[in-house]
Protein backbone atom coordinates (compact mmCIF):
# COMPACT_ATOMS: atom_id res chain seq x y z
CA UNK A 1 0.00 0.00 0.00
CA UNK A 2 0.82 3.69 -0.70
CA UNK A 3 2.13 5.40 2.51
CA UNK A 4 -0.47 7.86 3.21
CA UNK A 5 1.10 11.46 2.91
CA UNK A 6 2.41 13.02 6.26
CA UNK A 7 -0.13 15.82 6.80
CA UNK A 8 -2.44 12.98 7.37
CA UNK A 9 -0.37 11.36 10.26
CA UNK A 10 -1.52 13.27 13.12
CA UNK A 11 -4.89 12.48 11.69
CA UNK A 12 -4.51 8.97 11.51
CA UNK A 13 -3.48 9.34 15.24
CA UNK A 14 -6.14 11.67 16.71
CA UNK A 15 -9.14 8.69 14.44
CA UNK A 16 -7.01 6.82 16.81
CA UNK A 17 -7.61 8.28 19.81
CA UNK A 18 -11.32 8.71 19.36
CA UNK A 19 -11.56 5.26 18.55
CA UNK A 20 -10.49 3.62 21.36
CA UNK A 21 -12.35 5.83 23.90
CA UNK A 22 -15.58 4.90 21.88
CA UNK A 23 -14.86 1.42 22.82
CA UNK A 24 -13.08 2.20 26.44
CA UNK A 25 -16.11 1.53 28.53
CA UNK A 26 -17.44 -1.79 26.70
CA UNK A 27 -16.37 -4.68 28.05
CA UNK A 28 -17.37 -8.44 26.39
CA UNK A 29 -16.31 -11.06 23.99
CA UNK A 30 -18.06 -8.59 21.41
CA UNK A 31 -15.90 -5.62 21.44
CA UNK A 32 -12.56 -7.74 21.63
CA UNK A 33 -13.43 -9.06 18.42
CA UNK A 34 -13.47 -5.51 17.58
CA UNK A 35 -10.44 -4.75 18.72
CA UNK A 36 -8.85 -7.78 17.20
CA UNK A 37 -10.36 -6.22 13.92
CA UNK A 38 -9.17 -2.91 14.51
CA UNK A 39 -5.41 -4.19 15.35
CA UNK A 40 -5.72 -3.48 18.94
CA UNK A 41 -5.74 -7.03 20.68
CA UNK A 42 -4.40 -10.70 19.76
CA UNK A 43 -6.90 -13.52 19.52
CA UNK A 44 -6.27 -13.92 23.30
CA UNK A 45 -7.81 -10.07 23.91
CA UNK A 46 -4.14 -9.37 24.67
CA UNK A 47 -2.75 -5.78 23.99
CA UNK A 48 -0.89 -5.54 20.51
CA UNK A 49 1.00 -3.09 18.88
CA UNK A 50 -0.41 -2.63 15.55
CA UNK A 51 0.32 0.48 12.80
CA UNK A 52 -2.99 1.80 12.02
CA UNK A 53 -4.66 1.48 8.79
CA UNK A 54 -5.59 4.90 7.46
CA UNK A 55 -9.18 4.79 5.62
CA UNK A 56 -9.83 6.74 2.61
CA UNK A 57 -13.47 7.46 4.06
CA UNK A 58 -12.33 8.65 7.58
CA UNK A 59 -9.55 10.84 5.95
CA UNK A 60 -11.82 12.65 3.71
CA UNK A 61 -13.89 13.62 6.31
CA UNK A 62 -11.14 15.18 8.27
CA UNK A 63 -9.28 16.51 5.23
CA UNK A 64 -12.97 18.04 4.10
CA UNK A 65 -13.32 19.63 7.47
CA UNK A 66 -9.84 20.82 7.73
CA UNK A 67 -9.90 22.35 4.16
CA UNK A 68 -13.28 24.65 5.02
CA UNK A 69 -12.52 25.99 8.91
CA UNK A 70 -8.74 25.53 9.71
CA UNK A 71 -8.90 22.35 12.03
CA UNK A 72 -9.87 18.51 11.62
CA UNK A 73 -10.66 18.28 15.22
CA UNK A 74 -14.98 19.24 14.84
CA UNK A 75 -15.21 16.26 12.34
CA UNK A 76 -13.43 13.23 14.90
CA UNK A 77 -16.75 11.85 15.48
CA UNK A 78 -18.36 11.90 12.16
CA UNK A 79 -14.68 10.46 10.91
CA UNK A 80 -15.09 7.48 13.45
CA UNK A 81 -18.94 7.13 12.48
CA UNK A 82 -17.02 6.23 8.73
CA UNK A 83 -14.56 4.52 9.85
CA UNK A 84 -16.39 2.50 11.99
CA UNK A 85 -18.97 1.53 8.90
CA UNK A 86 -16.28 1.25 6.68
CA UNK A 87 -14.74 -1.41 8.84
CA UNK A 88 -17.97 -2.95 9.08
CA UNK A 89 -18.46 -3.46 5.13
CA UNK A 90 -14.59 -5.16 5.58
CA UNK A 91 -15.56 -7.66 7.97
CA UNK A 92 -18.66 -8.73 6.05
CA UNK A 93 -17.00 -8.71 2.77
CA UNK A 94 -14.48 -11.25 4.34
CA UNK A 95 -17.37 -13.38 5.22
CA UNK A 96 -18.76 -12.63 1.29
CA UNK A 97 -15.47 -13.24 -0.65
CA UNK A 98 -14.11 -15.78 1.57
CA UNK A 99 -10.66 -14.33 2.67
CA UNK A 100 -8.68 -16.18 5.43
CA UNK A 101 -6.51 -13.08 6.06
CA UNK A 102 -7.66 -9.47 6.54
CA UNK A 103 -4.92 -7.07 7.28
CA UNK A 104 -2.07 -9.26 7.30
CA UNK A 105 -3.55 -11.95 10.01
CA UNK A 106 -6.44 -13.92 10.39
CA UNK A 107 -10.08 -12.91 9.85
CA UNK A 108 -12.57 -12.77 12.40
CA UNK A 109 -14.54 -15.15 10.11
CA UNK A 110 -11.54 -17.60 9.97
CA UNK A 111 -10.93 -17.48 13.82
CA UNK A 112 -14.57 -17.43 15.01
CA UNK A 113 -16.75 -18.49 12.56
CA UNK A 114 -19.08 -16.29 10.07
CA UNK A 115 -21.75 -16.19 12.21
CA UNK A 116 -19.74 -14.32 14.96
CA UNK A 117 -18.18 -12.28 12.18
CA UNK A 118 -21.16 -11.07 11.40
CA UNK A 119 -22.32 -10.53 14.56
CA UNK A 120 -19.32 -8.41 14.57
CA UNK A 121 -20.20 -6.22 11.61
CA UNK A 122 -23.47 -5.48 12.57
CA UNK A 123 -21.48 -3.99 15.94
CA UNK A 124 -19.65 -1.82 14.05
CA UNK A 125 -22.23 -0.51 12.13
CA UNK A 126 -24.37 0.46 15.42
CA UNK A 127 -21.22 1.83 17.25
CA UNK A 128 -20.93 3.87 13.92
CA UNK A 129 -24.01 5.19 14.06
CA UNK A 130 -23.78 6.18 17.75
CA UNK A 131 -20.34 8.34 16.78
CA UNK A 132 -21.93 10.78 15.01
CA UNK A 133 -24.27 11.77 18.24
CA UNK A 134 -20.86 13.19 19.23
CA UNK A 135 -21.43 15.95 17.44
CA UNK A 136 -23.93 16.76 19.86
CA UNK A 137 -21.64 17.18 22.67
CA UNK A 138 -19.77 19.76 20.41
CA UNK A 139 -22.89 22.11 20.18
CA UNK A 140 -24.31 21.00 17.16
CA UNK A 141 -28.12 21.45 16.81
CA UNK A 142 -30.57 18.75 16.83
CA UNK A 143 -31.83 19.39 13.32
CA UNK A 144 -28.16 19.16 11.91
CA UNK A 145 -26.89 15.85 13.66
CA UNK A 146 -30.63 14.17 12.86
CA UNK A 147 -28.99 15.05 9.18
CA UNK A 148 -25.53 13.59 9.64
CA UNK A 149 -27.76 10.65 10.67
CA UNK A 150 -29.81 10.59 7.46
CA UNK A 151 -26.52 10.98 5.22
CA UNK A 152 -25.03 7.97 7.31
CA UNK A 153 -28.38 5.86 6.95
CA UNK A 154 -28.75 6.47 3.04
CA UNK A 155 -24.81 6.44 2.85
CA UNK A 156 -24.97 2.51 4.21
CA UNK A 157 -28.47 1.61 2.31
CA UNK A 158 -26.85 2.56 -1.02
CA UNK A 159 -23.57 0.77 0.09
CA UNK A 160 -25.69 -2.69 0.51
CA UNK A 161 -27.28 -1.97 -2.72
CA UNK A 162 -24.17 -1.80 -4.59
CA UNK A 163 -22.90 -4.45 -3.40
CA UNK A 164 -25.91 -6.77 -3.94
CA UNK A 165 -25.22 -5.62 -7.81
CA UNK A 166 -21.57 -6.54 -7.58
CA UNK A 167 -22.25 -9.99 -5.91
CA UNK A 168 -24.79 -10.21 -8.86
CA UNK A 169 -22.33 -9.71 -11.62
CA UNK A 170 -20.34 -12.58 -10.62
CA UNK A 171 -23.37 -14.72 -12.41
CA UNK A 172 -23.11 -12.57 -15.07
CA UNK A 173 -21.13 -12.91 -18.50
CA UNK A 174 -22.26 -9.81 -19.67
CA UNK A 175 -22.07 -6.36 -17.51
CA UNK A 176 -22.66 -2.85 -19.21
CA UNK A 177 -20.11 -0.13 -18.44
CA UNK A 178 -23.09 1.84 -16.90
CA UNK A 179 -24.19 -1.06 -15.13
CA UNK A 180 -20.77 -0.83 -13.42
CA UNK A 181 -20.57 2.62 -13.00
CA UNK A 182 -24.12 2.55 -11.31
CA UNK A 183 -22.83 -0.66 -9.35
CA UNK A 184 -19.40 1.56 -8.34
CA UNK A 185 -21.04 4.79 -7.42
CA UNK A 186 -22.79 3.06 -4.61
CA UNK A 187 -20.75 0.02 -3.61
CA UNK A 188 -17.64 2.37 -3.29
CA UNK A 189 -18.74 5.83 -3.38
CA UNK A 190 -21.45 6.41 -0.98
CA UNK A 191 -19.71 6.15 1.79
CA UNK A 192 -16.67 8.17 1.00
CA UNK A 193 -19.38 10.80 -0.78
CA UNK A 194 -20.89 11.05 2.97
CA UNK A 195 -17.82 11.04 4.42
CA UNK A 196 -16.83 14.17 2.50
CA UNK A 197 -20.16 15.77 3.05
CA UNK A 198 -20.40 14.82 6.96
CA UNK A 199 -16.75 16.58 7.11
CA UNK A 200 -18.21 19.31 5.36
CA UNK A 201 -21.10 19.62 7.83
CA UNK A 202 -18.98 19.21 10.45
CA UNK A 203 -16.94 22.70 9.75
CA UNK A 204 -20.02 24.34 9.65
CA UNK A 205 -21.01 24.32 5.65
CA UNK A 206 -23.82 24.88 4.39
CA UNK A 207 -26.65 22.44 2.18
CA UNK A 208 -25.09 23.33 -1.37
CA UNK A 209 -21.30 23.13 -0.04
CA UNK A 210 -22.17 19.70 1.21
CA UNK A 211 -23.41 18.41 -1.65
CA UNK A 212 -20.64 19.55 -3.74
CA UNK A 213 -18.05 17.96 -0.80
CA UNK A 214 -20.24 14.61 -1.38
CA UNK A 215 -20.11 14.20 -5.28
CA UNK A 216 -16.41 15.31 -4.94
CA UNK A 217 -16.11 12.10 -2.32
CA UNK A 218 -18.17 9.60 -4.25
CA UNK A 219 -15.95 10.51 -7.57
CA UNK A 220 -13.40 9.78 -5.18
CA UNK A 221 -14.63 6.74 -3.74
CA UNK A 222 -15.35 5.53 -7.79
CA UNK A 223 -11.56 6.75 -8.71
CA UNK A 224 -9.91 4.39 -5.67
CA UNK A 225 -12.19 1.28 -6.72
CA UNK A 226 -11.15 1.16 -10.22
CA UNK A 227 -7.38 1.42 -9.55
CA UNK A 228 -8.33 -1.75 -7.24
CA UNK A 229 -9.60 -3.59 -9.98
CA UNK A 230 -6.10 -3.35 -11.82
CA UNK A 231 -4.38 -3.97 -8.78
CA UNK A 232 -6.72 -6.77 -8.59
CA UNK A 233 -6.36 -8.10 -11.66
CA UNK A 234 -2.66 -7.11 -11.95
CA UNK A 235 -1.00 -7.40 -8.89
CA UNK A 236 1.31 -4.97 -6.68
CA UNK A 237 3.92 -6.44 -8.80
CA UNK A 238 2.03 -6.88 -12.42
CA UNK A 239 1.35 -10.50 -11.71
CA UNK A 240 -2.14 -10.78 -11.46
CA UNK A 241 -1.81 -13.16 -8.46
CA UNK A 242 -3.44 -10.95 -5.48
CA UNK A 243 -5.43 -12.01 -2.35
CA UNK A 244 -8.45 -10.95 -4.60
CA UNK A 245 -7.84 -11.62 -7.95
CA UNK A 246 -10.52 -12.71 -10.90
CA UNK A 247 -10.79 -16.24 -9.02
CA UNK A 248 -14.28 -15.15 -7.55
CA UNK A 249 -15.10 -14.44 -10.84
CA UNK A 250 -15.86 -10.10 -9.95
CA UNK A 251 -16.54 -8.01 -12.79
CA UNK A 252 -14.01 -5.28 -12.09
CA UNK A 253 -13.60 -2.20 -14.82
CA UNK A 254 -11.04 -3.88 -17.40
CA UNK A 255 -12.78 -6.82 -18.08
CA UNK A 256 -16.30 -4.84 -17.99
CA UNK A 257 -14.24 -2.63 -20.77
CA UNK A 258 -12.89 -5.81 -22.54
CA UNK A 259 -16.45 -7.50 -22.57
CA UNK A 260 -18.15 -4.41 -24.03
CA UNK A 261 -15.88 -2.95 -26.26
CA UNK A 262 -13.33 -5.87 -27.46
CA UNK A 263 -13.51 -7.40 -30.73
CA UNK A 264 -15.14 -10.78 -31.42
CA UNK A 265 -12.05 -12.35 -30.60
CA UNK A 266 -11.37 -10.64 -27.88
CA UNK A 267 -15.33 -11.32 -26.59
CA UNK A 268 -15.10 -15.15 -27.58
CA UNK A 269 -12.03 -15.74 -26.00
CA UNK A 270 -12.82 -13.78 -22.72
CA UNK A 271 -15.97 -15.68 -22.94
CA UNK A 272 -14.18 -19.22 -22.91
CA UNK A 273 -12.44 -18.40 -19.61
CA UNK A 274 -15.17 -17.35 -17.83
CA UNK A 275 -17.61 -19.89 -18.99
CA UNK A 276 -15.39 -22.38 -17.04
CA UNK A 277 -17.12 -23.27 -13.67
CA UNK A 278 -14.53 -23.04 -11.95
CA UNK A 279 -11.35 -20.58 -12.58
CA UNK A 280 -8.00 -21.57 -12.03
CA UNK A 281 -4.09 -19.73 -11.56
CA UNK A 282 -3.46 -20.42 -15.01
CA UNK A 283 -6.53 -19.09 -16.55
CA UNK A 284 -5.51 -15.66 -14.16
CA UNK A 285 -2.94 -15.21 -17.09
CA UNK A 286 -4.63 -16.00 -19.90
CA UNK A 287 -7.67 -13.36 -19.05
CA UNK A 288 -4.77 -10.69 -17.98
CA UNK A 289 -3.22 -11.77 -21.75
CA UNK A 290 -6.45 -11.12 -23.31
CA UNK A 291 -6.82 -7.71 -21.19
CA UNK A 292 -3.34 -6.52 -22.28
CA UNK A 293 -4.35 -7.19 -25.82
CA UNK A 294 -7.65 -5.20 -25.48
CA UNK A 295 -5.96 -2.41 -23.69
CA UNK A 296 -8.26 -2.58 -20.51
CA UNK A 297 -5.58 -1.36 -18.05
CA UNK A 298 -4.75 1.99 -19.94
CA UNK A 299 -8.65 2.61 -20.62
CA UNK A 300 -9.13 1.61 -16.24
CA UNK A 301 -5.82 3.89 -15.50
CA UNK A 302 -7.34 6.89 -17.55
CA UNK A 303 -11.00 6.40 -16.46
CA UNK A 304 -9.59 7.20 -12.71
CA UNK A 305 -7.63 9.53 -13.34
CA UNK A 306 -10.52 11.18 -14.77
CA UNK A 307 -12.76 10.55 -12.02
CA UNK A 308 -10.29 12.28 -9.57
CA UNK A 309 -9.86 14.83 -11.48
CA UNK A 310 -13.87 15.52 -11.60
CA UNK A 311 -13.52 15.26 -7.65
CA UNK A 312 -11.70 18.19 -7.72
CA UNK A 313 -13.48 19.99 -10.13
CA UNK A 314 -16.98 19.22 -8.21
CA UNK A 315 -15.21 21.49 -5.12
CA UNK A 316 -14.58 24.70 -7.53
CA UNK A 317 -17.52 26.78 -6.21
CA UNK A 318 -16.20 25.70 -2.15
CA UNK A 319 -14.02 28.17 -1.32
CA UNK A 320 -11.20 25.96 -1.06
CA UNK A 321 -7.95 27.47 -0.72
CA UNK A 322 -5.36 26.33 -2.77
CA UNK A 323 -3.82 24.63 0.28
CA UNK A 324 -7.18 22.44 0.90
CA UNK A 325 -6.98 21.75 -2.64
CA UNK A 326 -3.76 20.67 -2.68
CA UNK A 327 -4.79 18.47 0.48
CA UNK A 328 -8.05 16.90 -1.60
CA UNK A 329 -5.69 16.26 -4.86
CA UNK A 330 -2.51 14.55 -2.64
CA UNK A 331 -5.62 12.28 -0.93
CA UNK A 332 -6.95 11.58 -4.31
CA UNK A 333 -3.51 10.28 -5.59
CA UNK A 334 -2.62 8.01 -2.13
CA UNK A 335 -5.82 6.49 -3.73
CA UNK A 336 -5.12 5.74 -6.60
CA UNK A 337 -1.66 4.40 -5.79
CA UNK A 338 -2.84 1.85 -3.35
CA UNK A 339 -4.43 3.68 -0.49
CA UNK A 340 -7.15 1.69 1.50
Amino acid sequence: MTRLPSPYLSYQQALTQALQGLLASRQGFLYNLLRYHLGWVDQRGQPEEATPTPHLPSMLALTSCQALCGSFQPALPVAAAVELVYNFTLVHGDVQAGRADANARPSIWWVWGPAQAINAGAGLHALGRTAVMGLAQQGMSPERVLQAVQALDRACLALCEGQYQDLTFQDQLMVTLGQYDDMVRRKAGALTGCAAELGALAAGADDAACARFREAGILLGMARQVSQDITDLWGQRGDGMTASNVLNKKKGLPLVYALETGRPAVKRDLGAVYLKRVLEPADVARLIQILDQAGARSYAENRAKELAGQALAALEETGLTPEGRRAFQDLGDWAREGGA
